[in-house]
């Protein structure tokens, strides 16, 4: 059965287990992510598909089907799952796109390293993912296509599928142009993406940034632009914007460019939130850091998250402010991001030795500095953390958006605590009553963390009632593909 709406993800909409023998489909670990709300869209409609990879052997005879019909919750949808080796998910996924694409992409032009690029293998497995997507998409379809490594994606729907709609959200954030043009496909990439109907951004930022680059390569039409709403106006973030250019015209056609920041499961984070499980969790991590203020930082190991950084700061506000020794503990939650990658390796290997070194240096047998924690935990669990930390300290050099601050935000039902929150995470565009500060200084993070931890109540609850209400305004179930929908005649707003 033909699709009126398909989504193309690189991830598989759920975790195949064995069970006896046989393998079984359970829902992702994170039922607060991404994915289910994706799944979401397919009981809007009769059929959808989605299109993901999955490893195989021998991809020319895969040991699976490569097609199959799901049945759950989320309604009747086909998923399409393309046979790629080892080889082609290391050079497509592993070289291709964290090696080259990631570390420009958040600016990080020291690490940018396209001499190992396979291109011919990421356009073929592009292709690819545009061939299923072509086979699975009804007449005048809805195809959603997800992030940097399928840039290409959009570029050859287009050419074997001219009469559906591409939408096309971008989940990390997109540089400058002078960044950008440092990919030697550039041309390539660009001239994909502008082959969607609609192209989707966290933030104004993110799509001014994507505007200049094409601008500077292609003959483009700026035909429209939008004012950006005066709650996302404030001093103190470096990514604020006036506005955005919102249609383009390009080769006889209009190109939307959206702003739709991706939000959290607010109702399913107020019910996890609720338990009475979560709240005897959370009455225990109060017990054990009795006469201590917690702070909390969760993030993956990767040199973009500023895990280094933060602990270097942690180092320092303990050596310069000896009353606070014995008074405060941090949870640090670095999980790794990509075990094959040597990088990350090295990253975490450096927490390990900066986190080790701390409580050598400043610890007792009474009190532990530092807890650093290399593992995932259950969302459930971190819930709780959320609940009992005095401050959450979410300082990424660079960030697309950062769930991670809304989730903490989410979980404080009881209307207490407080985030700090880097100026570089695409969430302090609407996070105004964060206390931000600039990782890239020491000063400015050495200070916020001490203002956190002597931030009156009173002034913690009228912040943390404003972030709440914003983080309400963009709840992830309000998510939509940009200025498209399932009905031709009835648009979306891209900012609620």
């Amino acid at each position: 059965m033909s699709s009126q709406m398909v989504i193309v993800y690189h991830r598989q909409p759920y975790e195949e287990v064995e069970e006896n023998g046989k393998i079984v489909l359970r829902e992702n670990k994170s039922p607060n992510g991404i994915v289910p709300t994706l799944k979401s869209f397919f009981g809007k409609v009769t059929h959808g598909a989605w299109i993901a990879w999955k490893l195989a052997d021998d991809p020319d005879n895969p040991d699976f089907e490569q097609r199959i019909e799901v049945n759950d919750n989320y309604g009747d949808y086909t998923v399409s799952r393309l046979a790629l080796s080892e080889d082609q998910v290391r050079e497509f996924y592993h070289v291709t796109s964290k090696e080259a694409f990631w570390p420009i992409l958040h600016g990080f032009k020291e690490r940018y390293n396209y001499d190992p690029v396979d291109w011919a293998n990421f356009q073929d497995v592009n292709r690819r993912f545009a061939q299923a997507a072509a086979d699975e998409a009804a007449e005048g379809a809805l195809v959603w296509v997800h992030d940097y490594n399928l840039w290409l994606v959009p570029g050859y729907l287009r050419e074997m599928r001219p009469d559906v709609r591409i939408a096309f959200f971008h989940h990390t954030p997109f540089p400058s142009a002078d960044i950008f043009n440092m990919l030697p496909w550039r041309k390539q990439i660009l001239e994909s993406l502008l082959a969607c109907d609609d192209i989707g951004f966290h933030i104004p930022r993110y799509a001014g940034n994507f505007v200049s680059a094409a601008r500077s390569l292609f003959d483009i039409e700026v035909t429209s632009r939008t004012q950006v709403p005066d709650k996302w106006i404030f001093e103190g973030t470096a990514l604020t914007e006036r506005s955005w250019p919102d249609k383009l015209r390009y080769n006889g056609r209009d190109v939307a460019v959206s702003v739709t920041p991706v939000g959290v499961d607010i109702g399913y984070i107020d019910e996890v939130a609720g338990t009475n499980e979560t709240a005897e969790q959370t009455r225990k991590i109060h017990r054990e850091t009795e006469g201590v203020q917690l702070i909390l930082s969760v993030g993956r190991t990767d040199y973009t998250k500023g895990g280094i950084e933060q602990l270097s700061s942690f180092e320092r506000v303990l050596e310069y402010n000896p009353d606070l020794r014995g008074k405060i503990r941090l949870v640090h939650v670095s999980v790794a991001a990509n075990r094959n990658m040597a990088v990350y390796e090295e990253i975490q290997n450096e927490i390990e030795q900066i986190a080790g070194r701390i409580n050598g240096r400043f610890g007792t047998l009474e009190w532990q500095p530092i807890t650093l924690i290399s593992r995932a935990i259950p969302f459930t669990q971190l819930v709780s953390y959320y609940q009992a930390a005095d401050v959450a300290w979410i300082t990424p050099l660079a960030d697309g958006m950062n769930l991670v601050a809304k989730e903490f935000i989410a979980s404080r039902i009881d209307g207490d605590g407080v985030l700090v929150l880097s100026e570089f995470a695409g969430a302090a565009v609407e996070l105004a009553d964060a206390v931000l500060t600039n990782p890239f200084s020491n000063r400015a993070m050495d200070l916020t963390l001490v203002s956190a931890l002597q931030m009156p109540q009173d002034e913690r609850r009228r912040r943390m009632a404003s972030m709440r209400e914003a983080v309400a305004k963009t709840d992830v179930r309000y998510w939509t593909p940009g200025t498209l929908t399932l009905e031709d005649d009835a648009p979306a707003a891209a900012i609620a």
